[in-house]
């Protein structure tokens, strides 16, 4: 859905749940993200389907409702900015736990040190952009209410394994999970459960004795469509077409000014419109009650200071080349035209370039 002081875009997806907060303790998400990349430099702040890419984590994390407090642990000043403008909290990660040998226990270890008020550590990755709030919130669950002291993602793959053969030794490869004389088809075979990196849930006890999984521990399968990770998927413009698969389009406008009935009738935009509104955060939440969307599945254009909230909180935004500075500091895209000057063209227009562009390799989201 994107809004602006006139008009808004609105793109559902699927429905974000429950997003009640479960008030037995201090469940905190953590997303590491250290400045140092072998593989592309500053690849966690790296423009996503126009989105920085730990936002889209960032955003999941949020959308939930289920985190007392969401926290960036880094050691880069760009990394702590963007991860302030999309509402995360920063822990200045020190020189210790930031080298290349450095383990995510290690820097999660130290970030419990400085906060001693956190009971349950939802450590996600950065580079998983598909993750969905509804995964969030059933893993919450399945910690506060289910009493699991450790909670880890899983995907499901219908892959056969085959023995490695060493280069030099004179050994034939064995079938590892199938029978070859009995190749099951796919739909008669389920497949099998390995680790994407998504996240890992665990209590304080627990990562204080050395682990991240352990206890009571379970496993949280998600959905295919929901686990990219960008260091194992590094083609960029696949992981683009993944984000932007779950978008279709349906346009909503809002504005502060009042309009009569006949001049709204005589516009015939043919879409759901609200005018003379004092609280645009208040009507943008209602529409996503109704639509069943999180913030991460809104595109927002706007231009005035009250419209910087839901700047702020939409996955995608943008701002009229000539809009307030207030609301230029609350987005990633500011457009070349002015209001009324064609910049809901342009904003539309990019959102379906990035689509156009992650098809344009000609492959179909992976859904």
């Amino acid at each position: 859905m994107a809004a602006s002081a006139d008009f808004s875009l609105a793109a559902s997806g699927r429905p974000s749940g429950d997003t009640e907060r479960p008030p037995s303790s201090h469940m905190a998400a953590l997303i590491l993200a250290r400045g140092g990349s072998k593989g592309i430099p500053l690849k966690n702040i790296k423009l996503l389907a126009g989105v920085p890419l730990i936002g889209w984590v960032l955003r999941a994390a949020l959308d939930s409702g289920v985190f007392q407090s969401v926290w960036v642990s880094t050691d880069h000043d760009e990394i702590e900015k963007v991860a302030k403008q999309f509402g995360a909290q920063v822990h200045r990660r020190s020189s210790e736990v930031s080298k290349d040998s450095s383990t995510s226990l290690d820097a999660i270890v130290e970030f419990l040190q400085y906060h001693d008020e956190v009971d349950v550590i939802g450590n996600i990755q950065a580079t998983s952009p598909c993750l969905h709030p509804t995964d969030l919130i059933k893993v919450a669950k399945m910690i506060q209410e289910d009493g699991f002291d450790s909670v880890f993602s899983v995907v499901r793959r219908h892959q056969f394994r085959w023995s490695e053969i060493k280069k030099g030794v004179s050994e034939v490869t064995v079938a590892q999970n199938l029978n070859p004389a009995k190749r099951p088809r796919r739909q008669d075979w389920d497949g099998e459960l390995y680790e994407n990196g998504s996240f890992y849930f665990a209590k304080r006890a627990l990562i204080e004795k050395g682990y991240l999984q352990g206890g009571k521990m379970a496993y949280y399968e998600m959905r295919a469509e929901h686990s990219v990770d960008i260091d194992v998927d590094i083609d960029w413009p696949i992981a683009e077409q993944r984000v932007l698969s779950i978008w279709f389009i349906q346009v909503r406008l809002i504005s502060e000014r009042g309009c009569s009935a006949k001049t709204l009738s005589a516009m015939k935009l043919g879409c759901t419109m609200e005018v003379s509104a004092t609280d645009k955060l208040q009507v943008v939440e209602k529409w996503k009650k109704e639509m069943g969307l999180c913030w991460k599945e809104v595109a927002y254009l706007g231009n005035e200071e009250s419209d910087v909230e839901c700047l702020k909180k939409a996955g995608m935004s943008a701002v009229p080349a000539d809009g307030c500075p207030a609301a230029q500091k609350a987005t990633s895209y500011i457009c070349k035209c002015n209001g009324g000057r064609g910049a809901i063209r342009e904003f539309a227009e990019h959102i379906f370039l990035l689509m156009e562009k992650v098809n344009s390799a000609g492959k179909k989201p992976q859904c």
